[in-house]
């Protein structure tokens, strides 16, 4: 109910200028292709003039279909046996050729000639088809004096090409005589050996290089050609010279202007940046400004988004859709508001927005992933479940990439894409556990560690129901009526928990005091003045915050402690004094020296307080009388002041107090009174 105060002090904005600062360096030194374009629609700026040489790159349809032509080519690699020849010619040399021997000069000539060629071994390796060995374009590898050679199949023998061109020799040598039958018995099929021998390794080895010689380009497109006109429909063959021409200009032109006016340009760029961030948690919750931790927490998870984003540029664009944004959620959302969570992811999404050369693409989709993984993280972020969530993340990402790829009507499947984003999506998980380290280096309260405080077997919980159980109780049902009320306003349910249970743990001190832990026929208060009795209930204020001090408990919890009376009065005692004639000077005396509640939270716990422990004096749970209750109490707290610091709403006041009537009156409805049963006679 107060109104929003514009921070001052130094180290709120400190810690700005030096984000400010971080974030100019981070900026990107050389501009991008300025156009927006799309096929099919109409080319909105001044006819476009090429201002250089480029390639015309090859889309990637093209280049897919290329790369599949490559890797269905196999052109088998042949090593070259010279020992074969020799080892022919020998065995020529050695023959008794008898009257023949004048087959032999003729055989050497054939040999040398079909050795010049090479023979291939036969196709008898069931592993390998015909089309393998020979090559599916015609073409075969043959290594011959340390070279490899890429010859015509046809340019070589098979081994029984070769034999039979030895044949062929023997009848036109000898054409009197039988010729298969002298070919036979002088035992010529023995001359001839493949001397190319398959090698299965270096024609894999070959094979996987052939991808790399499939060429991205497509020709070139010399400066002073007109790209596109004013007013010209974007076709595919525009899009593809534009996509090319803009490749070129990010990669090897860029910036060509004054150096002063990007500087300019990156500084006016990084304050609004930074300005944006400012005003989106002061306009959410300003009070963070007060909590420096918190303040500092929030600007150090934009600082990672920005270095993150640059960092990627820098090495590779690609890498962006692998990255863990979605850790800028789950890091906030274990000590912040859903609304300041997005608020903050938006803000930290605009670097990337403004690095990365798709970066629209990219924004929509984490914008939009993120959004859902905000609604599902609360649901599953226990354990395994984390996992849940970022399968809900990466398929969200997914559509709304499939979603692009429509709009751009391309009809590949690019599953790299799809396997950084699925690998992404588990980072966010793996990196989560980070959140404990962060907890201690900025001394935060995750929600994990409200609800491990909230555990009733936890020490200090149990030596409150141990040694005041009244007390105990009533922290329990103010507890549970504290969440419905925190529920119905969307305020922080784990913390108001944990409050609830710790709020009064200083009545440990001294159990004996306080009504609800009274031993039957004992009455603590017997023979003390009113102010005395009031001091010793205002006590149990101090010495819950020594008791929170010496079990460590954090000071999130220490401050509902604090404000769960505020500065109202113990009334009771004070009305009593008053009432038999006291002096209203000493008001003061029966004051708690307490803290105003600050933040909807504490609201709400010393108004559910206060009621839970008036309507136990209630004689009629009737409609009328809880309804009686719950407005007299709460707009006491409200007339006495003790929400002016508060963020709390009257709107949200509203809701509170309908929400605490109807659980008022669900507590304590009637119940049904059962009938005695009637005794027969005789029985």
């Amino acid at each position: 109910m107060e109104k929003n105060n514009f921070p001052k002090g130094i180290r709120v904005y400190l810690p700005l200028v030096l984000l400010f600062i971080l974030i100019v360096f981070l900026m990107p030194r050389s501009s991008r292709f300025s156009y927006d374009y799309k096929k099919g629609s109409p080319w909105q700026y001044e006819t476009l003039i090429a201002q250089f040489d480029f390639p015309v790159l090859k889309t990637d349809d093209q280049y897919q279909l290329e790369m599949e032509q490559a890797g269905s080519r196999v052109i088998p690699y042949y090593r070259r046996d010279d020992k074969v020849l020799s080892d022919a010619l020998s065995h020529l040399a050695e023959m008794d050729m008898g009257e023949y021997s004048g087959l032999k000069p003729v055989l050497s000539d054939l040999i040398m000639s079909v050795y010049s060629r090479g023979v291939l071994s036969a196709m008898t390796t069931e592993s390998l088809s015909d089309s393998d060995r020979m090559g599916s374009d015609g073409m075969i590898y043959v290594q011959k004096n340390r070279r490899a050679i890429k010859v015509p199949v046809t340019e070589v023998y098979s081994l029984e090409a070769a034999r039979s061109a030895v044949l062929d020799a023997v009848r036109q040598t000898c054409p009197g005589s039988n010729a298969d039958s002298l070919y036979q018995t002088l035992g010529l099929s023995g001359l001839i050996s493949a001397d190319l021998l398959y090698d299965q390794q270096t024609t894999d080895l070959v094979h996987e290089e052939s991808y790399d010689h499939v060429s991205t380009t497509q020709g070139y497109m010399k400066a002073g050609l007109v790209i596109v006109s004013n007013g010209e429909i974007v076709t595919s063959e525009i899009e593809q010279l534009l996509d090319s021409y803009k490749a070129e200009y990010d990669e090897n032109i860029g910036y060509t202007g004054p150096k002063a006016l990007q500087w300019i340009g990156n500084v006016l760029l990084a304050f609004f940046l930074v300005l944006l961030l400012f005003l989106a948690i002061y306009y959410c919750n300003y009070r963070i400004f007060e909590e420096f931790n918190k303040y500092l927490y929030l600007l150090m998870v934009f600082a990672l988004s920005a270095i993150g984003s640059s960092l990627v540029v820098k090495i590779n664009p690609d890498l962006f859709y692998m990255m863990p944004f979605m850790l800028i959620v789950f890091y906030q959302l274990a000590f912040f508001s859903r609304r300041m969570v997005f608020s903050v992811f938006f803000i930290s999404l605009l670097p990337m927005l403004i690095f990365a050369p798709n970066g629209m693409e990219l924004f929509v989709m984490y914008l939009v992933a993120g959004t859902v993984g905000i609604l599902t993280f609360e649901h599953f972020n226990k354990g395994w479940l984390q996992f849940v969530t970022a399968l809900i993340v990466f398929m969200v990402m997914v559509l709304v990439w499939i979603a692009f790829r429509f709009v751009e009507g391309v009809s590949y499947s690019d599953y790299r894409t799809i396997l950084d984003m699925a690998l992404g999506a588990l980072l966010s998980v793996a990196g989560y556990p980070l959140i404990y380290l962060f907890e201690k280096i900025f001394k935060l309260v995750s929600t994990s560690k409200l609800v491990e405080l909230s555990d009733t077997s936890n020490p200090l919980l149990r030596m409150l129901a141990d040694k005041a159980p009244g007390t105990f109780q009533h922290s329990l049902q103010v507890m549970n009526l504290a969440d419905a009320a925190a529920r119905s306003i969307e305020a922080n349910v784990p913390l108001i928990r944990a409050a609830a249970l710790y709020h009064d743990v200083g009545k440990i001190s001294n159990p004996q005091c306080f009504t609800e832990n009274e031993s039957p026929g004992v009455n603590y208060h017997a023979g003390l003045t009113y102010k005395e009795s009031a001091r010793e209930i205002i006590k149990h204020v101090s010495d819950g915050l020594a008791l929170a001090d010496k079990h460590g408990l954090p000071d999130v919890l220490k401050d509902f402690i604090k404000t769960h009376h505020g500065t109202t009065s113990a009334s009771y005692f004070l009305n009593r004094y008053l009432n038999e004639g006291g002096d209203p000077d000493d008001v003061a005396e029966f004051a708690y020296d307490g803290v105003k509640p600050a933040t909807k939270e504490q609201a709400i716990l010393m108004f559910c307080d206060a009621v839970e422990a008036a309507s136990r004096s209630l004689k009629d749970y009737s409609a009328e009388s809880i309804d009686a209750l719950v407005e007299k109490i709460m707009n006491g707290k409200i007339s006495d002041g003790q929400l002016t610091d508060s963020e709390i709403s009257l709107k949200e006041i509203a809701v509170v107090k309908a929400t605490v009537k109807t659980y008022l009156q669900q507590m304590y409805h009637s119940r049904v009174a059962y009938p005695q049963r009637k005794r027969r006679a005789g029985m």
